[in-house]
């Protein structure tokens, strides 16, 4: 029995150790001055706690909002942020930086992390789905299209950033994952015979994603849909269209 107790102390001993130091480190960040407040900041960031980095760079930029170091952790707070799984609270993040430093070195970052933060969502969402085969019309895509939409003014805004190679590649993907949706939905409504539905759709990856592999297929989806309304003349034209590109494409 003594033993057991002891081993209880011992244990109950540890633990209370290490809340009291998980409170020293809290009553220490909200005393010390701003370079400590910083330098323990990077330290948790280089070790990857990213929660407790969260919570220095929160009580850096809350206590010294004018500070030498205020910007900087802005900054970082965004990287935390999507390190630690957040991302909606990174592209919170982002926006802010943006919204207070439009001019700042590192704004190109944050304009490039809102769009990565959604593409990483997006991953996130497919991985935690069942596999559904070609199925993807079933799938809710939202967050890969306002990726690419805050991707592609990335790359617009940015041209010269050192981070568009990793924007454009994160682009390629969701771009061939967007357009396969819209031609499997396209596909869905002409089987439930709503034809002007599938040409909208086919029209959305004509429009908006020209360079993906799909377009082929939409031209296809438009000459079919005209073909099973009985609308010969935009038939015909959407058939001139598609050898047209077919040609082309042989060049």
């Amino acid at each position: 029995m003594k033993i057991y107790l002891n081993l209880f102390f011992l244990v109950f001993g540890i633990l209370f150790a290490g809340c009291a130091s998980l409170n020293d480190q809290d009553s220490e960040i909200s005393v010390s001055p701003e370079k400590k407040i910083y330098d323990l900041a990077q330290e948790r960031l280089q070790s990857g706690s990213y929660s407790s980095a969260i919570e220095a760079l929160e009580a850096l930029e809350r206590r010294f909002p004018f500070g030498k170091y205020a910007e900087q952790a802005q900054a970082e707070l965004i990287y935390a942020y999507y390190e630690n799984g957040l991302y909606d609270g990174a592209v919170v993040a982002a926006e802010r930086f943006i919204s207070l430093h439009p001019r700042h070195p590192n704004t190109d970052y944050a304009y490039f992390m809102k769009g990565l933060a959604a593409f990483s969502k997006e991953k996130e969402l497919l991985s935690s789905l069942p596999v559904l085969g070609d199925m993807t019309h079933k799938r809710d895509l939202s967050s890969a299209k306002v990726s690419f939409n805050e991707l592609t003014e990335f790359i617009t805004r940015f041209p010269e950033s050192s981070y568009v190679e990793e924007a454009k590649s994160r682009m390629l993907f969701l771009r061939n994952l967007i357009a396969k949706q819209e031609i499997e939905i396209a596909e869905f409504y002409i089987k439930r015979k709503a034809y002007i539905a599938a040409v909208s759709r086919a029209d959305y990856i004509i429009s908006n994603l020209p360079n993906s592999p799909f377009v082929k297929e939409a031209l296809e989806i438009k000459v079919e849909a005209y073909d099973l309304m009985e609308k010969k003349e935009l038939k015909i034209q959407a058939e001139e269209i598609l050898n047209k590109f077919i040609r082309a494409s042989k060049e």
